[in-house]
């Protein structure tokens, strides 16, 4: 079916192509790439865009040896397909398939694995230093782009290789504007002089000649200034005031230009930049034309390009918090919301569009967004901030040095928490609850439904101090009338009892208290008899006249959807650690290892977070 690509088993087999050829597989590979998609959703647009620079990547250096270090992971399907996984990608992202981020354990082509962003040229860096130590000869490249520039990581990671001597090439995969036409002449000239081997052979051998003095401090000074008023309009001052040396901008979906920038630039030493124009989406015009909707379209039709519109069986999560957000900023002139470049992922591009004032996106900087809402907090606002709960990871001090430890009042809402589905090990929300609930000041709520999310809000606009946590998961809730329910501030620290029992208590936070329930009405059927149910809310406070209530209780079932160890559990067991007549405490939640991809579902299944698997555990213990 493709002609080229079916031929193509490893880099080895691309780099006997020519450069047509190598023109005809860039194409085959966006329709396989298009094709696969289609059935089997992904990461599409960043790396349709990202052809040409990784098929010239792999034809120029000689992979796996040479290291390609890739940023987040989004551009890199075009890696997979070209390093023996064209066939294992019709099964990207599922279970028992391929990852849909680089993986060191799925093959020696992926130097470093990736999910979160910003990482790639601090890795990168540390694998030139590795090579430059063992005297292994192997070259270096990080990929970084669609978006992850922004983080502050790739900033350190800069700042530390530009001092360096490294021999490391950070590729900038720029998807956000095109190429001037106009100036096209121009700059391919300068292009093929800066990066002209006889060029750099001569002006090395210029700064040698010189010796190491002030005079030869002094030219280059003024090289160096001239060179930067050259690159100034494209971007590379910054980066030759680090300490790299600045190429670029080159056509990153040109393969010629791609290969033979690459070709010159292989033989340099020292850090180095490259900065490719990429189109987000490019050769598949939907795409392109929207490239935001088509960065993870969903499923479509590959030949029309019409998606497949999701049938939701309740509103998501990350719409109630959208819409709540407006009310309460229309409700409150102090409200305002900050995320992390995930406006349109969480809701906020709702308020976004409503109060365009009021909505700060930050790019990918969880720690600054952090920092920036505790400094709006000090100010007298009150900030909404918006992250993902596996993203918030990365901004742990900024929590406790500059909320917590000030008691400011910054609401956090830590949308897709628990487990995420196909995004796997590196997106899961898991960790959470067991991190956050250590830090003074700190309150953790998790909304058992749509109405709870609202009244949790809502609840944060009354705090004085802080942080407040909520966290709630990816997808649909419960499907209950949210939207016409009364706003209602709910009491700190303060659970509620939703079923009466005999023997076993259910102590449950977040959307699975609607499986206890369900599980605990089933026993009432089949046995006569069930467990009692209590929706804790808080996982810090935790609500003690609760645990009081059911120590009498011969046993204790928790129930939560983030890390079993340190979170609900937890903290119930250490409550009751100690007392002589505590009843036994038993919990489900996620494991103590990384979830790997899988459905939603089958991944609550797994855990035993299913009503199903709450049903046999309950049989089990109420029998004792």
């Amino acid at each position: 079916m493709y002609g080229l690509l079916d031929q193509i088993g490893s880099p080895e087999d691309l780099r006997k192509l020519d450069g047509k050829e190598l023109e005809q597989l860039c194409a085959e590979i966006r329709d396989y790439m298009v094709a696969c998609c289609a059935e089997n959703p992904g990461h599409l647009g960043s790396s349709l865009g990202a052809v040409e620079l990784i098929v010239g990547l792999h034809y120029v250096y000689d992979t796996p040896k040479d290291r390609i270090v890739f940023d987040v992971g989004h551009q890199a399907y075009a890696h997979k397909i070209l390093t023996g996984r064209r066939e294992a990608f019709r099964k990207n992202r599922r279970r028992d398939g391929i990852s849909g981020f680089p993986r060191r354990d799925e093959s020696p082509y992926d130097a470093f694995g990736a999910g979160h962003s910003s990482t790639s040229i601090s890795a990168a860096l540390g694998l030139a230093e590795a090579a430059r130590m063992q005297g292994t000869g192997e070259r270096t490249v990080a990929v970084i782009g669609d978006g992850a520039l922004t983080g502050g990581l790739a900033w350190e990671g800069l700042n530390n290789a530009g001092s360096s001597k490294a021999d490391l090439l950070v590729i900038l995969n720029d998807n956000n504007i095109s190429i001037d036409k106009n100036i096209g002449g121009v700059h391919d000239y300068l292009l093929k002089i800066t990066t002209d081997p006889t060029y750099n052979k001569v002006k090395h051998k210029v700064w040698e000649s010189l010796g190491d003095n002030p005079l030869r401090d002094w030219i280059q000074r003024r090289v160096m200034d001239t060179k930067s008023n050259l690159v100034r309009g494209s971007g590379g001052a910054v980066f030759e005031s680090l300490g790299f040396r600045y190429f670029g901008p080159v056509d990153g979906n040109d393969i010629a230009q791609v290969v033979g920038t690459l070709r010159r630039l292989k033989g340099l030493k020292g850090p180095r930049i490259l900065h490719v124009l990429t189109r987000k989406g490019c050769g598949y015009g939907p795409a392109e034309a929207d490239p935001t909707t088509w960065h993870a379209p969903g499923r479509f039709d590959p030949e029309t390009g019409e998606r497949v519109k999701s049938i939701y069986a309740a509103d998501r999560y990350q719409d109630v918090f959208g819409q709540v957000l407006v009310e309460l900023a229309r409700m409150d002139p102090k409200v305002v919301g900050v995320t992390p470049a995930m406006a349109t992922g969480c809701g906020m591009n709702l308020l976004e569009k409503a109060m365009p004032e009021r909505f700060f996106d930050v790019g990918i900087e969880e720690e600054h967004a952090v920092t920036f809402s505790a400094g709006l907090a000090a100010g007298g606002m009150k900030p909404f901030c918006n992250i993902y709960s596996s993203f918030s990871q990365r901004a742990y001090d900024q929590v406790i040095h500059d909320v917590a430890l000030q008691d400011l009042p910054v609401v956090l809402c830590f949308d897709r928490a628990g487990l995420v589905g196909e995004d796997g090990a590196t997106h899961q929300g898991s960790f959470d609850l067991a991190a956050y609930r250590s830090i003074p000041n700190v309150a953790i709520a998790a909304p058992r439904n749509e109405v709870e999310l609202k009244n949790l809000m809502y609840t944060g606009l009354s705090l004085k101090g802080g942080p407040f946590i909520i966290r709630y998961p990816r997808g649909c809730g419960e499907g209950v009338d949210w939207k016409s329910a009364p706003y209602e501030a709910l009491p700190l620290g303060r659970g509620e009892k939703l079923a009466d029992g005999k023997t076993v208590a259910i102590l449950a936070a977040g959307p699975v208290v609607n499986r206890a329930v369900e599980a605990a009405a089933r026993h009432r059927i089949d046995y006569w008899s069930s467990p009692a149910v209590y929706d804790m809310r808080f996982v810090k406070p935790l609500d003690t006249s609760i645990l009081e209530e059911v120590s009498r209780y011969k046993a204790i079932l928790t129930l939560e959807d983030g890390s079993l160890k340190g979170g609900l559990y937890g903290a119930v067991c250490e409550y009751f650690a100690g007392r002589p007549s505590a009843p036994l405490v038993k919990g489900l939640g996620i494991p103590d290892r990384f979830m790997e991809q899988d459905t939603q579902a089958a991944q609550r299944e797994e855990c035993g977070l299913d009503t199903e698997s709450i049903f046999d555990l309950l049989v089990e213990m109420m029998k004792k």
